[in-house]
């Protein structure tokens, strides 16, 4: 699959790079990219919720009343789930969410969600590119020339550039990720992927080891 390359002002290079079709044009595995999109949002949970159960609860530990003839149910203490202020029955304890997947599952997520993005003609090639300095207004006219002004949009770079990432910072709706922090979930949650030419062969090649 061959797709032009832009330059940051939208107009045509002249230039084209291939797509590796057993990387952007595989037959998608939807029950891979729920996996491993299951996996990336399991990761972000904190698992740091508790609540206080009976014995944790603060409270005196006397009998608040006798067992027999009150013509009510039995009572041992005030810390019992029944009263107001009473431990929680089974409450959230603290947890690790996360769970493991095989390495060639998570590839071939990657590549399903990539093939996706290319079928719907969501994926733009743009040359490489810098600032001198982090500039908000400068991220911005690049997205107005590349029509992504009113869209998520992810931008993958071959490798970390501070400029172009402090410049993005700031906008809500764009990220910018080198191409070996790549993951299902950003390709998927952007509405355009946008890859410097460098990092098209970087992330084939983290693709196909």
């Amino acid at each position: 699959m061959e797709v032009k390359v832009l330059d940051i002002n939208g107009k045509e290079t002249g230039r084209t790079v291939q797509l590796s079709d057993s990387v952007f044009a595989i037959e998608p595995n939807k029950h891979a990219i729920y996996l491993d999109v299951k996996q990336y949002l399991a990761n972000q949970r904190q698992g740091t919720h508790k609540s206080k159960e009976r014995n944790e609860v603060t409270g005196s530990t006397r009998k608040i009343k006798k067992q027999k003839g009150t013509g009510t149910a039995r009572a041992g203490s005030v810390k019992s789930p029944l009263f107001k202020g009473g431990g929680t029955v089974f409450g959230p304890r603290p947890r690790n969410y996360s769970f493991k997947l095989n390495k060639n599952l998570k590839r071939l997520a990657r590549k399903s969600a990539l093939s996706f993005k290319a079928q719907e003609n969501n994926l733009i090639v743009v040359e490489d590119f810098n600032f001198e300095a982090p500039s908000t207004k400068g991220f911005i006219k690049v997205l107005n020339a590349l029509g992504l002004e009113n869209k998520k949009s992810l931008f993958v770079l071959s490798e970390s550039n501070n400029n172009v990432y402090l410049s993005s910072r700031n906008l809500e709706r764009t990220s910018v990720v080198t191409s070996s922090d790549l993951n299902t979930y950003g390709i998927l949650n952007a509405g355009a992927l946008v890859l410097a030419e460098k990092s098209v062969e970087k992330i084939v090649e983290n693709l196909t080891k």
